[in-house]
């Protein structure tokens, strides 16, 4: 495992080279993902984002260190919530006391707020996850985490404060794909707050889409990839050959009937439109909010394991600042890059990253989430270890397929 230190020397390391480089780097990696090599001396343009990192965020106090970090959400401040792992801080770290609280605050300029979270106290009566997976802050400003663990079957709702609301499900009873009460493994929450229901990424034990009234926790609907109704007998994976790759004969059709899992993240876009991460089949699904199916699309289908990481790749989306919400954001977690697409129509009109652990590369890519004024936010497991903010500079004009 890297430790901090590995990473701030060469970051350090780096630093220098990024100042001169990094408007360069990345405006070429947006312009390159759509490839211009064939451009007439005077091509059509269009605009996209453009993005550089915050090599100063966050500013987590010295006597903590993160573990993997699982999950980012912004609220309606511009406060950056972030959910980390500590029981992945290294033995002789936390030894010392140096895991972080698996929930951080941090406000707009990246200072740290507030930390919180873990197993319950006092009979708080709330079963704390086993794997901290999701953090989502809903607009009414309540705060609800998930989990991945064998027995995370459930999720919890928080005030700010971290004070206990409400528990859905309970740890270890998930009955399975159709189970109304429990979830299994929830990757990712989202709350619509037009009609206050929570929608569910549900996720690594199950697979499916999965509908609760964020007020009272009961259930309104599920569904499956394509609008198919949630089935117990739907395949854990899709169909695979030896090497766990998805087999040729679907490389150009519309991929299998059911999520693969994992499905890793839901998001209700302003049009009420469900944007669903099928992480495993490395598509977007887009739906209605009933659960009609609208469009997909396959982000890096080429990916295969092992020669790109573990072959998945739509981790997560967001949506861009604009009350229209022009593009969609697709984390793709293997190629270690985020596709911006156009959110209506699913085309590919750019990318920035790569593997690595610099600033502006990514090694894991997992979660993100975008605030009002445009910035995106990243997070990364594994030995990545650490959050990321990318600062919203406007659009630029690049080239035209």
């Amino acid at each position: 495992m890297r430790n901090n230190r590995v990473n701030a020397r060469r970051w350090a390391k780096s630093f220098l080279l990024c100042r001169v480089a990094l408007a360069g780097m990345f405006a070429g990696a947006l312009i390159g993902a759509i490839n211009t090599a064939q451009a007439q001396p005077r091509p059509e343009t269009r605009e996209i984002p453009y993005f550089e990192p915050d090599l100063t965020w966050p500013k987590l106090p010295a006597k903590w260190v993160f573990g993997q970090v699982s999950s980012v959400s912004i609220d309606e401040r511009g406060h950056a919530w972030i959910l980390q792992r500590p029981s992945t801080v290294r033995n002789d770290q936390k030894a010392k006391g140096m895991a972080a609280p698996p929930v951080l605050e941090f406000d707009v300029a990246g200072n740290f707020v507030q930390g919180w979270g873990g197993p319950a106290q006092n009979n708080e009566g709330y079963d704390w996850v086993e794997s901290e997976h999701g953090i989502y802050v809903d607009p009414k400003g309540f705060v609800w985490i998930g989990g991945n663990g064998k027995t995370d079957h459930h999720l919890l709702k928080f005030t700010k404060q971290g004070k206990f609301v409400m528990q859905i499900g309970r740890r270890g009873a998930s009955k399975g794909n159709t189970d109304t009460q429990n979830v299994n493994q929830a990757a990712d929450t989202w709350v619509h707050a037009k009609t206050s229901e929570l929608y569910v990424a549900d996720g690594y034990g199950n697979r499916r889409i999965i509908v609760f009234d964020a007020d009272t926790g009961a259930f309104k609907r599920m569904w499956g990839a394509f609008g198919n109704p949630a089935r117990d007998d739907a395949p854990r994976k899709a169909k695979v050959a030896e090497n766990d790759r998805i087999p040729a004969k679907e490389e150009t059709g519309p991929g299998p009937d059911d999520f693969v899992m994992p499905v890793h993240a839901a998001r209700v876009s302003n049009d009420d439109l469900v944007y669903v991460s099928d992480r495993g089949g490395k598509r977007v699904q887009v739906f209605t909010l009933e659960g009609k199916f609208v469009a997909q699309t396959f982000v890096d289908r080429w990916c295969e394991a092992p020669h790109c990481g573990n072959g998945q790749t739509v981790a997560s989306t967001a949506f861009s600042h604009d009350p229209q919400q022009r593009f969609l954001y697709v984390a793709s977690r293997s190629p270690a890059r985020i596709w911006i697409l156009d959110r209506k129509t699913l085309e590919p009109l750019g990318a920035f990253g790569r593997p690595g652990v610099g600033p502006g590369e990514f090694y894991v890519l997992h979660h993100m989430n975008v605030d009002s004024k445009g910035n995106l936010y990243t997070t990364e497991v594994q030995d990545g270890k650490r959050a990321q903010k990318f600062v919203f500079k406007g659009l630029i004009n690049v080239p035209a397929r």
